[in-house]
């Protein structure tokens, strides 16, 4: 793909947003245009934007406007919004009606759906790692003591069945020990399942991270950072384990200093 000279960020929450204008700046897009949310994207963000646009979660209407008018015609989902504010939703007009022809409302056809809004104001929204080739999990070890072989066991165990649940499209994280499964993500995300999951195993139980059969990697990328080894260490976690070449590594060099200190393993399959 040519580096297009204007890129949009539709900015959710987190440092997810802060590396992508920083890499899309190195990789040389001239001006990021940033959709950024009240109470979700970081202020770090306005030192990034030529131009920032702040949005409640639901103005899509304002969204599209604002794309259209700073001329972006690629565009990149980056960070999560908070669960909670998807429950206290105010959608405009433009939302309410995209929200009303969807038969099914989980992650994959509400941003399939925005998706398609953007490409019919002519932006086409590019894959989530777009510009982050470098922070894609190399397959392997990656950080933190080698495993045993009782724990490679649980690997290969939690692998099969995250698959299983991803397909099903509850969620894309499980926890497990000892070939039991501790915790299956669902609304709560990531963290919060390796908290509930970590907390019943009491310490030692693994977490493991995958992408659903035929996902759309334009969002809702897998990704784990500082913040997600923090919670692993609270809760005393053995490894993490995520998907080779589909999950991204935010802050990877301060995300592998901490796992090795923290003695926490990181390997991707």
């Amino acid at each position: 793909m040519q580096t297009p000279d204007a890129l949009g960020i539709i900015a959710g929450s987190g440092v997810y947003p802060l590396l992508l204008a920083d890499a899309a700046r190195v990789a040389g897009v001239k001006k990021i245009i940033v959709a950024a949310f009240n109470d979700e994207t970081s202020a770090d963000m306005i030192n990034r934007a030529d131009k920032i646009e702040w949005l409640r979660v639901g103005q899509l209407g304002k969204l599209l406007t604002f794309f259209r008018n700073a001329d972006v015609h690629h565009a990149i989902m980056a960070g999560q919004i908070t669960p909670g504010n998807l429950f206290s939703l105010r959608p405009d007009f433009k939302a309410i009606f995209l929200l009303a022809r969807l038969k099914e409302r989980n992650a994959e056809s509400i941003f399939g759906a925005i998706a398609d809004q953007l490409a019919e104001n002519q932006v086409e929204l590019l894959p989530a790692a777009t510009f982050l080739d470098h922070l894609l999990a190399p397959r392997g070890h990656i950080a933190g003591p080698r495993l045993k072989e009782r724990e490679e066991d649980d690997i290969t165990f939690g692998f099969e069945i995250a698959k299983q649940v991803s397909a099903l499209d509850i969620g894309q994280t499980i926890v497990v020990k000892s070939g039991t499964v501790l915790a299956v993500e669902a609304f709560e995300g990531t963290n919060e399942a390796i908290r509930r999951g970590g907390l019943l195993g009491r310490k030692n139980a693994i977490a493991i991270k995958v992408t659903k059969p035929g996902q759309d990697m334009r969002f809702d990328v897998p990704v784990i950072g500082t913040e997600t080894l923090q919670v692993a260490a609270e809760v005393k976690l053995r490894a993490i384990a995520v998907e080779a070449g589909r999950t991204l590594l935010l802050e990877r060099a301060a995300l592998i200093a901490a796992a090795d200190r923290q003695k926490i393993t990181i390997v991707a399959r």
